[in-house]
């Protein structure tokens, strides 16, 4: 009963201080496949994820590629709470390139668990920029 107490009086003494500032960490979505490990485990597995899934379902746009179109297009996006991708903006290169890029990121598959922020879902932001390069 002691340590209830304590307890209760403790956050309420702590709610009252001033100046002082709780940090909360976000918690990266957890891709399919990466559920195992801890926190920085689960981030290297994502980003190692997300850029196999990019080279593994990148498509040249073919009359880009025959008229040696080339660009950088830089794709934001979030995995919202639910734990899908919801993008938000897409710039650089051609309109085509841009498709491609949208493309490519909105086949990304659904989160095996959404980003956490404070024991509850959050969206998380992310910039991906996709470099089309003929090599011509």
């Amino acid at each position: 009963m002691v340590l209830c107490t304590t307890s209760l009086f403790a956050q309420r003494e702590w709610g009252n201080l001033e100046k002082n500032e709780l940090t909360m960490r976000e918690l990266a979505p957890i891709w399919p496949g990466c559920e195992d490990g801890n926190a920085s485990q689960r981030d290297a597995c994502f980003k190692k994820k997300l850029a196999t899934h990019i080279a593994k379902n990148f498509k040249y746009p073919s009359e880009e590629y025959k008229k040696n179109i080339q660009g950088r297009v830089v794709i934001t996006f979030f995995i919202n709470e639910a734990g899908l991708v919801d993008i938000k903006s897409v710039t650089g290169g051609n309109e085509n390139l841009q498709a491609e890029a949208k493309r490519n990121i909105a086949s990304i598959p659904k989160m095996a668990k959404p980003g956490m922020m404070g024991g509850k879902p959050r969206a998380i932001k992310y910039t991906v920029p996709i470099t089309f390069s003929t090599g011509k």
